[in-house]
């Protein structure tokens, strides 16, 4: 006779939810919110973005870009709204930027769930959440302010809702879709419409459903009042550098600063994806249509952005959903307990990164001496580890859940323990705390430069005679 499930054993499962549940929201809150302000902004990109969004707050015009008093059209808008929105809220100079961006990673990850978990069920919907949030690429992007996050979540959240089209040939979620692309527009412009190509051209036959009027009207009504806006208040200004300028030559054109081998993104892939990329070798797509559109998705944005002169690593953000479905997919192989092994051993490359990581951010790879002792050391401990659950529990499916807590955990330790190391090394922050120049030395990196530019508020000149920094503290100049 078949066994009764009694009520007991019901309210024991659904408890067990609800503590998983539970222990997932701690965990993802660690990761993307408990550390925001503890390293000051970086780079030459994310304090020009703060700048102009505080700029737009403080204005009150929200249609134009201005760095620094003057108008700027390097990226949409999006960005900027967001941060003049942290503004107005009134968070500070650090948290302003980068609490929007946390929080709009956040929701996408609940919905990233909700809509996989509706195409292929719970577990697989589960590891590739687990997956994705417990990437180094996403988990960085989430918490600087820069423009690849929000471009990522609404082109991957377009391509979600694509889904019931691409394998059923479903109409009700395209006007949602085409509003989500219509976002991601004013996150940058016309890559995510260049990117989305691959949706179409699998269908090709029923393109028009995407010209019927509820998915035009989403689009339109979303996407075009501020490019309007600002071509009427800047003219031919914003035309010529918005789209000439930071579109078409910045995939031709060799003087934009970020001239990279086509090889580039290769390696950069292997770091976003970490320390998961091993499971990208249990990928299989079967007869699965949207499996395959995911694997198309991936492919043609990697060789997209690959042809392009100009690379940076952030580019290729937007492809992590989809690679996260796919690898978790995977995880139902019998083979992918090698892939999660492997992932868990170089998950303990982690305390290396925490001393080594700053310096390689801050001077780059060359002269850098790594320990490679220490850092064989970590592997061969990670491998074991792997080893040992498989060996407990049987199947990369099983063991999956322990290995996301213990990445999880992993990140969470390094953020604390690396972040205000980053602080010191990398960001302005520091050095604006310490003496508020007047001025800065000629010749100063513009990721310092831009740091003291935001963090004082104003452009501080530059002199030969300046020496009110400490020249033993200051960044190598590149």
């Amino acid at each position: 006779m078949p066994r009764t499930i009694t009520v007991l054993e019901i309210a024991l499962t659904a408890k067990r939810r609800w503590l998983w549940l539970v222990g997932a929201a701690l965990l993802l809150a660690g990761l993307y919110l408990a550390n925001l302000t503890r390293m000051g902004l970086v780079g030459p990109d994310e304090p020009r973005y703060a700048d102009v969004g505080r700029g737009m707050a403080t204005s009150g015009d929200w249609v134009t870009p201005r760095l620094w008093g003057e108008p700027w059209f390097e990226k949409p808008a999006l960005l900027y709204w967001m941060t003049a929105a942290g503004f107005k809220a009134g968070f500070d100079a650090d948290l302003a930027p980068r609490l929007p961006v946390a929080l709009l990673s956040l929701a996408f990850l609940v919905f990233f769930w909700w809509r996989v978990n509706g195409e292929w069920g719970a577990r697989t919907a589960s590891f590739a959440t687990a997956i994705l949030a417990t990437s180094a690429g996403w988990l960085t992007y989430s918490e600087i302010a820069v423009t690849d996050l929000p471009l990522a979540v609404f082109f991957s959240a377009a391509v979600l809702l694509s889904l019931g089209w691409i394998a059923r040939g479903e109409t009700r979620s395209l006007a949602a879709a085409t509003a989500c692309l219509a976002v991601a527009t004013l996150a940058k412009g016309l890559v995510p419409l260049a990117l989305f190509v691959p949706v179409a051209a699998l269908r090709w036959r029923r393109i028009g459903d995407w010209f019927r009027p509820a998915p035009l009207v989403a689009f339109a009504v979303i996407a075009l009042p501020w490019y309007i806006l600002c071509t009427l208040r800047n003219g031919t200004q914003f035309l010529q550098v918005f789209f000439i300028q930071h579109h078409f030559e910045r995939f031709t054109a060799n003087n934009l600063q970020h001239v990279q081998p086509w090889w580039f993104y290769l390696p950069i892939l292997l770091v976003l994806l970490f320390p998961w990329f091993p499971l990208l070798g249990a990928i299989k797509v079967n007869q699965d249509s949207r499996l395959r559109a995911l694997a198309a998705m991936v492919t043609f944005g990697f060789v997209f952005f690959s042809v392009a002169v100009n690379k940076l690593p952030g580019y290729l953000l937007p492809l992590l959903p989809c690679a996260s479905i796919l690898m978790a997919a995977g995880l139902e192989r019998a083979r992918a307990w090698w892939g999660l092994t492997v992932s868990i051993g170089i998950a303990a490359l982690l305390p290396v990164a925490v001393e080594v990581g700053p310096d390689v951010l801050a001077h780059g790879l060359r002269g850098i001496q790594l320990p490679w002792g220490w850092m064989a050391a970590c592997l061969a401990a990670g491998f074991l580890l792997g080893l040992l659950l498989y060996e407990l529990m049987g199947s990369a499916a099983r063991m999956a859940p322990i290995a996301f807590i213990l990445v999880g955990l992993a990140f969470v330790g390094f953020e604390f323990m690396a972040f205000p190391r980053f602080d010191r090394e990398v960001s302005a922050r520091p050095w604006w705390r310490s003496g508020h120049p007047p001025c800065v030395p000629e010749g100063l990196s513009r990721n310092t430069l831009y740091g003291l530019y935001y963090y004082s508020e104003r452009v501080i000149p530059a002199s030969k005679l300046c020496n009110v920094l400490d020249p033993a503290k200051l960044p190598v100049v590149r």
